[in-house]
């Protein structure tokens, strides 16, 4: 009896066996699921076997050519661009950027550097270089020529490129490229692309910075150039994004009878690869580093600051500048505003190097304090030096000063003329003037100063013939001598 307590059943045997192999069967079901799951994800992202290689290489060579119609929809869609920007319109730039065929060269130079084909290279740089000095052209004369440039968000949003503009290249692309390969090409993935990288923008930006530097060569110049840089993003990574699918879906390599030739292109084209990809790294590490300055510069203004008195204030005058150069920098201006301790402005320069601002660990934070009080505090002290000076003068020459004070308040009091009580005089005695307005002005011979009393009247030329406007005139004149007292003074008629 001792034994059997510790020997199991024979049924009990058969639960756990088959115990067991309900264990194996979830195994084998959730195998199963993952490799359902699996298949389901390759079967919905893999576009591979949706390629068609030779109508997709067919169709983007025809696009490359640039000339006819092409050239004619270009300058249009330039022109069409151009206004929209100048009207901040961004319907309009939407519009004209549908209309732009400026994607098919740019097409054809990743697709020749992914296959190795060296003369459709030449005819994509050819072809996007006379595109690019068109479009430039055509933006510059519609700038220059019609009076109606003025800076709007749509135009200055062209001339500094951050982080998402190369995400929306690099996407954009890869999202043309795909529906490019596709058999059926997807019409509005194409014109989607168009508008998102927003290609033909930047090119009129560049125009307009162009005539705007004979205005002003600085802001012209520095318009035309971050606008040329964003233009130059969006065009990298589109060819990238172009390059990387091309290998991707494996397409073949051109062949040349010529096995040397085969290889010298091979290498010129990989060296053309790694010389579009290298500035595309350098410049996307650098406009992150932008992009991430000012977010935390951003959060920083918004989070640290809100201790300070006059914080709205400060907020809203707040500057701040990223240089991948020299030093990036924030800047802060109180403007005669309540003085911020130098404690005060040690605590916020540590909490700008803290682990909550990584971007601003090698900035500088600029205070610039209390200007308008400094003014103040100028004209206090030269107050205050001209009163301690005064105290120091003997009997004799403070008389001498006091009059010659006196003085000048009687010229001031001679001088000042009851306007407001003259008007309602000249009101009632004058039905026909419409305006009537005073002062003083200072006259010189060249030997002499003088001060002279002009009254300004315009008459209502509806209301009283000129005859009757001379005589006013006359009158005028002389009833003012009399009433203010003046030797001398001018009333003068305008119309």
């Amino acid at each position: 009896m001792e034994e059997n307590k510790f020997n199991f059943s024979e049924e009990e045997r058969e639960q756990a066996k088959e115990i067991e192999q309900n264990k194996e069967a979830v195994k084998e079901d959730v195998k199963g699921l993952f490799a359902s799951l699996k298949q389901f994800i390759f079967g919905l992202l893999d576009f591979r076997l949706d390629t068609d290689r030779d109508t997709t290489i067919e169709a983007i060579k025809l696009d490359i050519p640039f000339k006819g119609a092409t050239a004619w929809i270009l300058i249009c869609s330039i022109f069409v661009a151009s206004v929209g920007l100048n009207a901040n319109s961004t319907a309009v730039v939407i519009g004209a950027m549908l209309i732009s065929p400026l994607m098919g060269p740019i097409l054809g130079i990743g697709l020749s550097v992914a296959i190795n084909d060296i003369d459709t290279l030449r005819k994509s740089l050819i072809n996007f270089g006379v595109m690019i000095v068109l479009s430039i052209i055509t933006a510059f004369l519609f700038f220059w020529l019609f009076p109606l440039s003025e800076d709007t968000s749509e135009l200055l949003g062209r001339t500094r490129p951050d982080i998402r503009d190369v995400l929306i290249a690099f996407f954009g692309g890869l999202a043309l490229i795909i529906a490019r390969t596709k058999r059926g090409t997807i019409a509005t993935v194409i014109f989607g692309v168009a508008i998102a990288t927003a290609l033909m923008p930047p090119l009129c930006t560049v125009g307009y910075g162009l005539a705007l530097s004979f205005d002003d060569f600085d802001l012209g110049m520095k318009s035309a150039l971050g606008a040329m840089y964003l233009f130059t993003i969006n065009t990298i990574f589109i060819a990238l994004a172009t390059f990387l699918v091309l290998k991707l879906l494996r397409f073949p390599m051109l062949k040349y009878a010529n096995s040397k030739k085969r290889k010298r292109i091979s290498q010129f084209a990989m060296f053309l690869a790694i010389l579009v990809m290298v500035p595309a790294g350098f410049t996307f590490i650098n406009v992150l580093n932008e992009s991430n300055f000012k977010r935390d510069a951003r959060n920083y203004i918004k989070k640290e600051l809100v201790a300070l008195p006059h914080y709205e204030y400060i907020k809203k005058n707040a500057f701040y500048e990223y240089s991948k150069d020299s030093i990036s920098y924030i800047e802060l201006n109180t403007f005669g505003l309540d003085v911020v301790s130098e404690s005060t402005i040690a605590v916020l320069e540590n909490r700008m190097k803290s682990e909550d601002y990584k971007a601003l660990n090698e900035s500088d934070l600029i205070f610039n304090q209390n200007k308008f009080k400094n003014i103040d505090n100028i004209k206090y002290m030269i107050e205050l030096r001209s009163r301690d000076s005064l105290d120091l003068l003997s009997q004799t020459q403070k008389i001498e000063f006091l009059e010659n004070k006196v003085k000048q308040l009687s010229k001031l009091e001679r001088d000042y003329v009851a306007f407001e009580e003259l008007t309602k005089e000249v009101k009632i005695n004058y039905e026909n003037i419409e305006q009537f307005s005073y002062s003083n002005e200072i006259t010189s011979n060249f030997t002499k100063l003088d001060t002279l009393s002009v009254f300004t009247v315009k008459w209502n030329d509806s209301l009283a013939t000129e005859d009757i406007i001379i005589k006013d005139k006359d009158k005028l004149e002389r009833w003012l001598k009399v009433k203010l007292n003046l030797d001398t003074l001018v009333v003068r008629r305008v119309n």
